[in-house]
């Protein structure tokens, strides 16, 4: 890949996938995945299967918190907190000027500035999962253990319990 010709964003990824010899560079959709669902679209995978990335700002010190987790889980900000203290919504604003991403295409690596960030467990469900590559065009494939070997983030729970399937009764 010709790093030249593509947004500075996903060079900063490629770099830092490069420089941990990751084996699987950064490519360029043909639309934009801004959500999971349209990641998961695109690629042709389970939207489990995308690695999204959430971004908090910690109220205490400002600092901004990455929570990357499963593209079909919620996130629940009491399990976060737990692990980081008390936390808020972050705007497009404050999530460009941390990350140097924005939102859309925040990848787990290459900040701006270094989140403190967290792995969510439900993602080692998977062989393989795609991650944003810094722009809302760019994923890259990787295996969920190697998120945890590119941030040095802990891998926790920090997802809300997925609703019980319901039963039904037949007479």
């Amino acid at each position: 890949m010709n790093i030249q010709n593509v947004p500075e964003g996903m060079q900063r990824v490629a770099a830092e996938l490069l420089r941990a010899g990751h084996p699987h560079a950064p490519r360029m959709l043909d639309d934009a995945a801004r959500t999971a669902q349209q990641a998961a679209d695109a690629l042709g995978i389970l939207v489990g299967q995308v690695a999204k990335s959430i971004i908090f700002r910690r109220k205490s010190d400002d600092a901004a918190v990455l929570v990357v987790t499963s593209g079909d889980r919620r996130v629940d900000e009491k399990k976060v907190e737990a692990h980081v203290g008390k936390v808020g919504r972050a705007d497009a604003e404050f999530v460009k000027l941390r990350t140097g991403f924005s939102i859309g295409g925040v990848a787990p690596l290459a900040h701006a500035t270094p989140p403190v960030t967290l792995i969510d467990r439900d993602l080692l469900r998977f062989d393989v999962v795609w991650a944003a590559a810094g722009h809302p065009h760019a994923v890259f494939a990787l295996h969920p253990s190697d998120l945890a070997r590119l941030t040095g983030a802990p891998v926790v729970d920090v997802v809300q319990e997925p609703a019980p399937a319901q039963e039904t009764i037949t007479p």
